[in-house]
């Protein structure tokens, strides 16, 4: 008897620790007016749009998650879909990914706020942009 409740102790102590790896904890912010030139060989872009990224708040968990909370403007003046292939983020080891699949619509001039996930990944992200944003 003791040994059974001994090992379900252990598993419910275990599993209550995989749980706090999954919280998202808010990245440290890097300033906008730093310079990023990481090389772009095989020239790596968002998809053109009409969306603009006014500011975002990153995110990750202990496991490797990378999320981002990301405010974006539709500058043009009519209704817009975003796709995930519009936004980019960059990493810190150069490495660019688009965030996993979400579409979301934009009525002309809207400005929104949406949450999306990159995967797990080794490297923190640096950047968010679209291909209105200079980076």
């Amino acid at each position: 008897m003791l040994k059974l409740l001994t090992t379900s102790l252990l598993f419910l102590s275990l599993s209550s620790y995989a749980d706090d790896n999954d919280i998202l904890t808010v990245d440290r912010t890097v300033s906008k007016n730093i310079q990023l030139s990481f090389p772009n060989e095989k020239n790596i872009k968002p998809k053109e749009s009409d969306f603009k990224v006014l500011n975002y708040v990153l995110m990750s968990s202990d496991t490797g998650e990378r999320w981002s909370v990301i405010t974006i403007e539709n500058t043009a003046s009519g209704n817009r879909s975003l796709e995930n292939n519009q936004i980019m983020g960059l990493f810190a080891d150069g490495s660019r990914f688009v965030p996993q699949d979400n579409k979301l619509q934009f009525e002309g001039g809207e400005t929104q706020s949406i949450t999306v996930s990159f995967g797990e990944y080794k490297f923190p992200i640096l950047a968010i942009y679209t291909s209105l944003d200079s980076l």
